[in-house]
């Protein structure tokens, strides 16, 4: 009766706490609401269940305003939320309004580093096993900040996806890397054009042009659609099945090359495979990594290419380190692979330079 509800904006709640001894007690209350959300609802005779996540931040002398109380427990709160913890609140420390700062910061830069021409693409050479030749590369962002030096796409990948920016920095990514092997397919001529993979984004996939807009780069760069491959994961698939699959079928019959990237590490159903019209199917590094000198732990590795070869499939296997994992690869009959035993991620004139000692 003596505390203040109020309603912060959409579904968040804030709740004031007057006369409180210490941190026990806002744990306390915490801990009572989590238990009477457990509680179910009856909504319209349906039985409805639902969760929250909870931010506590103490009042201090540090604060000269209650926005600041508030702008630390909604911080907090979200971070709660991030964790995913069994319990559900956690406690404001300063670390967390230093981190937020800092993704605020990260998000900004963000935003002006495609304006600002900062972002470079690297390429990872793809290599036929049977014969050590290139056949191709793999595309990777990297990032060149003004004053941070290279920033690593772990750091900067998950925040263009939670703001979207994932959607235009992915365009730039394809026709950049359309327009680059197609400049090395007129450098070094071979029977078989070298081909480009992309990472190909949840976001990015669910756009309802898609088909349209690479249509219109593979035009603008010159590229012919068989050289292109886009990697998609499973979940990027499984969030719209439906819709996945005539965005599919349609790229498909456009003749780009459709790679299942990271297979193993998702939640997709075997039965979904066969609906798909993938061409390749990469293996995920994890996968190649556990695989031992004398053979040991590859039956993983076995049973995915068993199962690629009998869907029609080829296959690429992530992450080749040593020559050993090549030796494997090579009698479980994997068709290419790539990894720093080949070559780490390199610059366009890095890779213009491997190609060219590569033997004719």
């Amino acid at each position: 009766p003596v505390d203040t509800v109020a309603r912060f904006g959409g579904d968040e709640f804030t709740i004031l706490l007057d006369n409180i001894q210490g941190l026990e007690d806002a744990t306390q209350v915490a801990e009572r609401i989590q238990q009477e959300l457990t509680l179910p609802f009856n909504l319209s005779g349906y039985e409805v269940f639902t969760a929250a996540s909870i931010g506590i931040a103490l009042s201090t002398t540090d604060y000269d305003q209650p926005e600041d109380l508030l702008r630390d427990a909604d911080t907090t709160m979200y971070h709660a939320k991030a964790q995913g913890t069994i319990k559900r609140y956690e406690v404001f420390n300063k670390a967390m309004h230093t981190k937020a700062l800092a993704l605020l910061q990260l998000e900004t830069d963000l935003r002006r580093a495609l304006d600002r021409l900062e972002f470079r693409l690297h390429y990872q050479p793809i290599v036929a096993l049977n014969s050590g030749r290139i056949t191709g590369f793999e595309a990777l962002i990297r990032w060149q900040h003004p004053s941070r030096g290279l920033v690593s796409p772990a750091e900067f990948i998950l925040v263009a996806e939670a703001t979207g920016l994932i959607v235009p920095i992915g365009w730039w990514v394809l026709e950049e890397a359309c327009r680059q092997i197609h400049a090395f397919q007129v450098q070094f001529p071979t029977e078989v054009p070298l081909t480009i993979s992309v990472n190909f984004s949840t976001k990015q996939f669910s756009q309802p042009n898609v088909v349209e807009q690479i249509e219109q780069i593979l035009r603008s760069t010159g590229l012919d659609a068989s050289s292109l491959g886009l990697e998609i994961t499973e979940s990027a698939i499984m969030e719209n099945a439906e819709t996945a699959t005539m965005t599919l079928w349609q790229l498909q019959c456009l003749g780009v090359k459709l790679f299942l990237d990271d297979f193993g590490t998702g939640y997709s159903s075997l039965s979904y495979l066969y609906r798909f019209p993938f061409t390749t199917l990469k293996i995920d590094r994890s996968f190649v990594n556990r695989m031992g000198v004398h053979g040991e732990n590859s039956e993983i590795v076995r049973t995915i290419i068993t199962l690629a070869h009998s869907m029609s499939m080829n296959v690429t296997a992530e992450g080749v380190e040593t020559a050993a994992q090549l030796a494997q690869l090579r009698a479980l009959k994997c068709e290419y692979g790539q990894g720093y035993f080949f070559s780490k991620p390199v610059d366009s004139k890095a890779a213009r330079a491997i190609l060219a000692a590569q033997p004719q």
